[in-house]
């Protein structure tokens, strides 16, 4: 049985080896918000944001960084993701998002899942902050990661 490390005998990192594991159908949830001003809420409902309709650029932006993740963290995996899905819902408090990722793998995508909600969430802030000084990203999480046999 291989011994997995995250460095090598001499102290340096290194990516997991997972070549020994099983490619499995992988799915992880995640989710997060953005908190706004009552005035910036109902710029994004009524789509009256100079920089256009916030939600969508948001859920593609989502979407593109799940796409990028191993680009991004250096020692995660490149992975061939079957769906990635970023949906947006605009509550009296703000923006909440929640991603799913899946693909048929050897190692988890909660990664993607994450990167998916915290590149939406950093969309929004970019796209309201000309009229919301006072925005505040939180709650970023995973709420769900599965891996199921093929």
């Amino acid at each position: 049985m291989t011994k997995f490390s995250h460095t090598d005998d001499k102290g340096k990192a290194n990516m997991v080896d997972v070549g020994e594991k099983p490619v499995q159908r992988r799915q992880a949830i995640a989710k997060g918000t953005i908190f706004l001003s009552e005035e910036t809420i109902v710029l994004i409902r009524e789509n009256q944001m100079k920089k256009g309709d916030v939600l969508t650029v948001a859920e593609i932006a989502g979407i593109q960084a799940a796409k990028q993740t191993s680009s991004l963290i250096p020692l995660c995996h490149p992975l061939q993701l079957t769906k990635v899905e970023v949906k947006t819902h605009l509550s009296s408090k703000g923006v909440e998002v929640q991603s799913t990722a899946i693909c048929n793998g050897q190692t988890g995508v909660e990664m993607e899942a994450l990167t998916a909600v915290s590149v939406a969430l950093l969309t929004i802030y970019d796209m309201c902050k000309a009229v919301d000084k006072n925005m505040m990203i939180g709650e970023i999480c995973l709420i769900e990661k599965t891996k199921t046999a093929l």
